[in-house]
């Protein structure tokens, strides 16, 4: 669970949940409910400002028990996903765009 690796990676650094909130622009409540579990699905935005502020990347964020995202998802496309969220791409902005697409391919 993604919310387990961020506090373990939190407290591996020594950072308090108010520091690290403070550190990554992400407001203490949030931050709590992500590492307790009750928010399962933070943006991949969030997730990246939190990645940067531990010192690590998304993918070691998102590394489940089975695999990790690199045996999952080639290189290039976690590339493209790291410039996406830099830019600021939302969840529903991607997802729009992906609809888009399947409507593209359906009037073909």
């Amino acid at each position: 669970m993604v919310g387990t690796r961020i506090k373990s990676l939190r407290l591996k650094r020594g950072y308090s949940i108010n520091e690290l909130s403070e550190r990554a622009g992400v407001s203490k409540s949030y931050l709590s409910y992500i590492e307790r579990g009750i928010q399962k699905n933070p943006s991949l935005q969030i997730l990246s400002k939190l990645a940067k502020t531990l010192d690590t990347n998304l993918e070691e964020l998102l590394e489940t028990e089975d695999a990790n995202v690199s045996e999952i998802v080639d290189e290039e496309w976690i590339k493209l996903l790291e410039d996406a969220i830099r830019e600021g791409v939302t969840k529903e902005e991607f997802s729009y765009c992906l609809d888009f697409l399947k409507f593209k391919k359906m009037i073909k």
